[in-house]
């Protein structure tokens, strides 16, 4: 059955893919982009079923209204992608707090944000399905992307209370953690903060080199991607999280297990703070 979706980001990338799928398989799609030539190049992907609206995610104050006149064109969001979203790369040290604010107020904030501009129709319908696009980084790290990964821990652990508090009104939410696919995210969409400080050239200046060199070359396809996003939709009972990428499973595999060691190997540690006179749990 056609949906109404409203996709964040489709100029490029994930969000394009994305919305050509849906639109191949019949939905109707809205999609933000933040120039008039990619909103053109936009509805002219379907003149019936595609518009665009011009959002940048940063202006907290245009994202509702933006919602209300999507839905006032092709009637109300069924299906939430909130997809967009920059990386910003640089040693956390190197990195200034500017550079932080933006990375929350796009990534965190904007998405918070039109997630709630949609969800009260969700669930004064008693359905509706939320997707939310993290990364792999959201649930492990590498060198160089402490404020980009750290935005998308947040929206991990925002989504999955969200997904607690709306599943008894038949809204659905998946967090979608995609591993390096075939985009341009390490090129011209990755931000990257000037080095400055020498102490970190043996560790960083590889990893920044490699980066650069391997952009939009990721082992993941993006209309792959697509494709994995409407078969969530048709499933009984979607996942709350979900990888994407044989590299995101083996990479989040792996940080998890350092974790868990962690935790392991601290247990004593970790229950000799109980107090000796008993008290209450967290349920």
């Amino acid at each position: 059955m056609s949906k109404t979706f409203l996709i964040t980001g489709v100029s490029t990338g994930l969000g394009l893919a994305i919305a050509r799928r849906a639109l191949a398989a019949g939905h109707r799609v809205a999609g933000t982009v933040r120039t008039e030539q990619h909103a053109a190049a936009f509805q002219a992907l379907d003149p019936d079923r595609a518009r665009a609206f011009i959002l940048d995610l940063s202006d907290a104050d245009r994202i509702d209204p933006t919602v209300r006149a999507a839905e006032a064109e092709l009637g109300p969001i069924e299906v939430l992608v909130a997809n967009a979203g920059y990386g910003l790369e640089g040693t956390f040290e190197e990195s200034s707090m500017a550079d932080l604010r933006r990375q929350f107020e796009v990534n965190v904030f904007g998405t918070v944000a039109t997630v709630k501009a949609v969800l009260p129709g969700m669930r004064e319908r008693r359905d509706g399905h939320i997707f939310v696009i993290t990364s792999m980084g959201g649930h492990t790290t590498f060198p160089g992307l402490a404020f980009y990964e750290g935005s998308k821990h947040a929206l991990e652990g925002i989504t999955d209370t969200l997904a607690q508090e709306v599943t008894q009104f038949g809204v659905r939410v998946t967090a979608v953690a995609p591993g390096a696919f075939k985009t341009d995210w390490a090129g011209r969409s990755l931000v990257r903060a000037p080095r400055s400080i020498a102490d970190y050239d043996a560790l960083f200046d590889p990893i920044r080199t490699r980066r650069q060199a391997l952009a939009g070359q990721g082992i993941g396809d993006p209309d792959r991607a697509g494709d994995a996003i409407l078969t969530l939709l048709d499933a009984e009972k979607p996942p709350v999280h979900i990888l994407l990428g044989s590299d995101a499973l083996r990479l989040v595999t792996a940080g998890r297990q350092r974790v868990q060691d962690d935790f392991d190997a601290w247990r004593k540690l970790s229950r000799s703070t109980d107090s000796t006179e008993g008290g209450v749990t967290v349920a």
